[in-house]
């Protein structure tokens, strides 16, 4: 879901703004920021491989930094990509970049000078909480202050039409104080944990129904499922992430803020990443149990 700290609400602002301000700061109630933001910048890795005194990666004073060890699968060839997009008939995305301020560079080395994992190994599910073009007009927004900055690398619009809003060899700012597991960095003095340095975030275009701070909505089109698994499908193909490391905000969020997306149903999910795997010959990618 989208983060509420970052419109600076002018005079004008009433209460009815307020309110509207809380349902899009990812369900759930003050701080006000955006769910997939936490106060300060953050980003990423995840958890499985641990560095320690021997490879000065932690000596007592440093945070430990946690990483995910590589999925060991091979990545298909460029080849390969295009032919499946070619056989699953996808619409090119279309081009709706944030604003310079709303992301950055996927970071290769830490402030302590420890070298970081910086390539996506994670795929994170939103919801936008927000309509389609108030989305983007937050993302093309600029926003200099950290907290306020915001993105999420595409969209999934509710007729499925895919919006590029990051670049992948960029860092979108997703998910603020955020693990999955034990797999978090804290790349500055005074930041905390996240793992948008590792993260692909993609969000669904909230319904109607769902524009506010409600437990649950009406829940997404079939076509946004099609075109979610879909563009899953091919990020785990281009860059070897394996089904077990498709995850939702609600799961990786470590504020107890954020349960986005909500009413997303894994059952009306997996029938077409399924059959999008085998039409592609990319079986490899659902590894199925639930761990490497």
């Amino acid at each position: 879901m989208i983060k509420l700290g970052l419109l600076r609400m002018k005079p004008v602002a009433s209460a009815l703004m307020l309110s509207i301000l809380v349902g899009l700061s990812g369900c759930s109630f003050p701080p006000l920021r955006w769910p997939w933001q936490s106060s300060q910048t953050a980003n990423s890795p995840g958890a499985l491989t641990g560095h320690g005194d021997a490879d000065g990666k932690a000596d007592g004073s440093l945070p430990v930094l946690s990483e995910l060890a590589d999925s060991g699968i091979k990545v298909a060839s460029v080849e390969e990509l295009e032919e499946c997009v070619k056989v699953l008939g996808l619409d090119d995305e279309l081009m709706k970049l944030a604003d310079s301020t709303n992301f950055g560079t996927r970071e290769s080395v830490d402030d302590w000078g420890r070298t970081l994992k910086a390539s996506p190994e994670l795929i994170v599910l939103h919801e936008t909480v927000i309509s389609e073009p108030a989305t983007v007009n937050l993302f093309q927004t600029p926003h200099p202050r950290d907290e306020d900055q915001v993105s999420y690398h595409m969209l999934i619009a509710t007729d499925g039409a895919r919006l590029r809003i990051v670049p992948d060899q960029n860092r979108a700012y997703g998910s603020g104080m955020s693990a999955f597991g034990d797999a978090t960095q804290r790349r500055q003095p005074g930041r905390v944990g996240s793992i948008n340095n590792v993260a692909l975030h993609v969000s669904l275009v909230t319904p109607a129904d769902g524009r506010g701070n409600t437990d649950a909505h009406s829940g997404y089109t079939n076509s946004q499922y099609r075109s979610l698994a879909a563009q899953v499908l091919l990020w785990q193909a281009k860059y070897g992430i394996p089904l077990t490391r498709v995850t939702t905000h609600a799961a990786v969020d470590r504020s107890r803020t954020r349960y986005d997306p909500r009413s997303f149903r894994w059952d009306r999910f997996d029938p077409h990443y399924k059959e999008f795997a085998g039409l592609c010959g990319f079986e490899r990618f659902d590894n199925e149990q639930a761990g490497l």
